[in-house]
């Protein structure tokens, strides 16, 4: 398989991953938290989950596929969309000397972000 084929799949497949995500967090939103221990949500926390989780990933997934017809784009979303994948681990991180270690899901998300930046790194690394 060529480059360009690799660094494509890799761009779907993070894609999937988001558009995933956020389909499910506008649907349902109280399953995106429960995977943390949270069983309900009032009214404005289903509001800011559908926002983050939910119009957040749809968002980035048409990004990430924009870059496929638009390839002038690529090297930004890319970076932009890893960077934002690392902030969201660093993040889980900074919570462990905060808060203690999590359970294994959220180890899981952790382990999930990092894998998927590093993913889009190399699709643009090898892409270009």
């Amino acid at each position: 398989m060529s480059t360009s084929g690799v660094s494509l799949i890799l761009i779907l497949g993070v894609s999937v991953f988001f558009l995933f995500m956020g389909a499910v967090a506008l649907r349902n939103p109280e399953s995106v938290v429960a995977n943390f221990g949270t069983t309900s949500l009032t009214r404005e926390g289903r509001n800011e989950v559908r926002a983050v989780y939910g119009g957040f990933g749809v968002a980035v997934a048409l990004l990430l596929l924009a870059t496929l017809w638009f390839p002038h784009l690529k090297p930004g979303v890319l970076v932009a969309v890893s960077v934002s994948l690392g902030g969201m681990a660093a993040g889980r991180v900074i919570s462990v000397f905060a808060d203690g270690s999590p359970s294994f899901v959220a180890w899981l998300f952790c382990a999930t972000e990092l894998i998927l930046a590093g993913g889009l790194l190399c699709a643009l690394y090898i892409g270009t």
